[in-house]
């Protein structure tokens, strides 16, 4: 591995570094100084960080890579690579795939596809239940063998109450956490959207915040007895995050994150039939998501993740009711929580919290900070760099996002996994009149 010397950047993370202009040193794959070079090192290459933030790489604790399955629509290749432009170094790979993530055999052939794309770590999630269709429960043991740092439904509630709990049990044996969808599908059938006036007004079914807050009170009691870690993904209303603090206050071994756009988006886009903005779970309320945000600001949510899914076009392009749900957000997810930091609902140090340390801190991995002896997972990023989000811009195969034409701050310049440059940017996007 190279020996890397990262000069002069301002250093960000959540454990006390607060801008403080430093270099930083590699080798191994490790970071092995901050300031000062260690004894007898000698850099194999300099990288000028002059005015540029150097934070931990990002950890998307929400990502579908559609492969196996439904590579049309996109691949491990692919949104690996978008990833690491994006800053984010480790993912989380959801187990709807097809066939699903269930057994060792899918597992080592995600893991195999990921290592020869010799980009962005690909972190398997297997599957809670066979098939995902909450009757039997997958091989927890051999999963995590297999290289699965997390279980998951995939989107995909269980329905029957007693094979979720003898789930639970079993994780929390085999030391995993369980990664449980807030939605009720019962209550969620049918629906499309937010269930509101909004709804009302356009004539679409709706989904009520009870379908929420239903799933999360019976996650809530599950977890408590059965002493696994649960993470629940992709909160979508005040109501459930007011549940989530409680029993966080309360002691119980849980955690959530919300999507990124659930902090910049409403019922209101859907104005319009607007197919890019139908989500699973839905944008909700303006109150939803300003309790969102001061959720996330006070750690309540301790993580932000990108629910990245990439859709061919023709998903799409049909009437909002019959739209595949799902955003492509892997590409927006950094330039967005810097849009965060300049809206001042977060600082620095608190967005690389929200999108770094504290995914990591919830798979248990060793990544997410600057400190001596940890993986040199970075990511270096010039804030002042103006580019709007385009087709020529996007990295992602799937162009279905709500964000295109919205003009942002700050692109990361080089992307480093375990020391190895995974990406190197080329020339900003021209400014446009």
């Amino acid at each position: 591995m190279s020996r890397i010397q990262i000069q002069q950047g301002k250093l960000i993370d959540a454990a006390g570094h607060n801008g403080e202009i430093a270099d930083l040193f590699i080798a191994g794959g490790e970071i092995v100084g901050i300031g000062q070079a260690p004894d007898g090192f000698t850099a194999d290459r300099r990288i000028d960080a002059s005015g540029c933030l150097v934070l931990p790489g990002l950890v998307d604790l929400s990502v579908h890579l559609r492969e196996p399955g439904a590579d049309h629509k996109a691949s491990i290749d692919s949104e690996s690579r978008a990833a690491a432009a994006g800053g984010i170094t480790r993912v989380l790979a959801s187990p709807a795939t097809d066939p699903v993530s269930d057994t060792p055999a899918v597992i080592e052939l995600v893991t195999r596809r990921a290592r020869q794309a010799q980009c962005t770590r690909v972190m398997p999630a297997g599957a809670l239940t066979r098939d995902l269709a909450g009757e039997l429960l997958t091989e927890v043991s051999a999963l995590k063998a297999a290289g699965c740092v997390a279980l998951s439904d995939g989107g995909r509630p269980v329905r029957n109450t007693l094979v979720l709990r003898r789930a639970l049990d079993y994780a929390a044996t085999c030391g995993l956490p369980v990664i449980l969808s807030a939605f009720d599908p019962d209550l969620m059938a049918g629906s499309r959207m937010h269930e509101g006036w909004v709804s009302a007004r356009l004539g679409i079914p709706g989904s009520p915040v009870s379908a929420e807050t239903t799933a999360l009170a019976r996650g809530l009691a599950l977890a408590e007895e059965s002493g696994a870690h649960v993470h629940f993904a992709r909160l979508s209303s005040a109501r459930g995050a007011e549940m989530l603090g409680r029993a966080r206050r309360d002691g119980l071994s849980v955690s959530a994150d919300v999507a990124m756009h659930q902090l910049f988006l409403t019922e209101m886009d859907v104005s319009g039939f607007n197919s890019q903005c139908h989500v699973v779970p839905p944008l909700r309320s303006h109150a939803d998501r300003e309790a969102l945000r001061q959720a996330v600001a006070d750690g309540t949510i301790q993580a932000i993740c990108s629910d990245h899914q990439p859709h061919e076009a023709d998903a799409k392009a049909v009437p909002f009711v019959a739209a595949a749900p799902g955003i492509s957000g892997i590409d927006t997810l950094l330039p967005l929580g810097l849009r965060l930091v300049e809206e001042g609902l977060l600082s620095l140090p608190e967005m690389v919290a929200r999108l770094c340390s504290s995914p990591a801190e919830i798979l248990g991995l060793p990544c997410g900070r600057l400190d001596l002896g940890r993986p040199a997972d970075l990511c270096i990023v010039d804030p002042e760099i103006p580019w709007w989000l385009d087709r020529e811009t996007l990295r992602s195969h799937g162009e279905n996002t709500p964000f295109l034409g919205w003009e942002f701050s700050g692109r990361a310049c080089y992307t480093l996994l375990g020391g190895r440059l995974i990406h190197a940017a080329e020339p900003p996007h021209p400014e446009r009149s």
